[in-house]
């Protein structure tokens, strides 16, 4: 297997999904699921065989041991996956409305995912990608922010495209600041991957997705990839992007939702996945990366947890050609 083009960075998490919709203080069970939205990410890519890199910081507890074996399972590269022992595994639990919107209850302090130092990607691995993901969770706690940013800024400098998830979660900053952390990778990013929900955090005042698109590029990126919810996506690049100037919407497809967490990422793996199956970037479409992205997210809402649904390229191209 040639090595990847890929590389994804950030946190693996445990969420707790629950039985039934409800408040957390109404919801007697939870069923165990590996996440962390830069490692759904890395597996649906794994999944439509545009493997990645993936760093991350795992502890050695017993939910480190099953993230570990997880990503080792679904065919994750170890080069990356960082384990430490003196820290616990990051919890999230998550509650649902009838219709699968959620909400999180973090327990995130000073777990190990929160803990990658700069440096851990060294600039050779760089110089041989030219994807870099990296998401907004990693922002909220030092050193994993610097770290971050770190690694946007010299993936940057090597003429990587950096893709950011802004990736909204109030519960995690508290004292504000994600505004801040927000404009602060528009400065690096290339192509921006959000929601008017994670935009509105970020200071950005219009839901209209041309105005949203327009003004996130004001911001430096050449490319926006707005996800919509049932409504679907739109997208808008610049003529500085590798594709060229453009914008394309897509509706999404019907099917049956039972939980939509992990949908963005899932939408994000399969606009990864389209961008780099592309030898040459100006044979991009933004067309279909949308209709190849939103088929991998709406088969993600068809089952429980963020990765228990992911399809492969095969079952994406079905839906998306259905």
């Amino acid at each position: 297997m040639p090595d990847p083009n890929v590389l994804v960075s950030g946190e693996t998490l445990i969420d707790f999904l629950p039985e039934r919709p409800g408040p957390l203080s109404d919801v007697p069970s939870f069923a165990r699921r590996p996440g962390g939205a830069p490692a759904n990410v890395a597996v649906a890519l794994a999944r439509l065989e545009e493997t990645p890199w993936f760093w991350t910081r795992l502890a050695e507890d017993p939910f480190g041991h099953f993230l570990a074996e997880t990503l080792n399972e679904r065919g994750v590269p170890e080069r990356f996956v960082e384990r430490d022992p003196a820290a616990q595994t990051t919890l999230a639990f998550v509650t649902h409305d009838e219709t699968g919107d959620r909400e999180f209850s973090f327990y995130r302090d000073g777990t190990a995912d929160t803990r990658l130092e700069p440096g851990g990607v060294p600039d050779e691995a760089l110089d041989a990608v030219e994807w870099v993901y990296v998401g907004g969770v990693m922002l909220a706690t030092e050193p994993g922010r610097t770290a971050t940013v770190d690694l946007a800024e010299r993936a940057r400098e090597r003429d990587c495209e950096v893709v950011f998830d802004p990736n909204a979660r109030p519960e995690l900053w508290p004292d504000g600041g994600f505004e801040d952390a927000v404009a602060e990778l528009l400065d690096v990013a290339t192509v921006v991957k959000a929601t008017p929900e994670d935009l509105a955090m970020a200071g950005f005042e219009t839901e209209e997705p041309e105005r949203l698109a327009a003004a996130v590029r004001d911001r430096g990126p050449h490319t926006v990839l707005l996800t919509l919810g049932g409504t679907g996506a739109y997208a808008h690049s610049e003529a500085e992007a590798p594709w060229g100037a453009g914008a394309a919407s897509h509706r999404g497809y019907d099917v049956t939702v039972r939980d939509t967490t992990g949908a963005g990422d899932a939408f994000t793996a399969g606009a990864l996945a389209t961008f780099a199956a592309e030898d040459d970037r100006s044979d991009v479409s933004l067309s279909d990366v949308l209709a190849f992205a939103n088929a991998v997210a709406a088969r993600t809402t068809t089952e429980e947890g963020a990765m228990a649904a992911l399809p492969d390229r095969d079952a994406a191209a079905r839906l998306r050609d259905s």
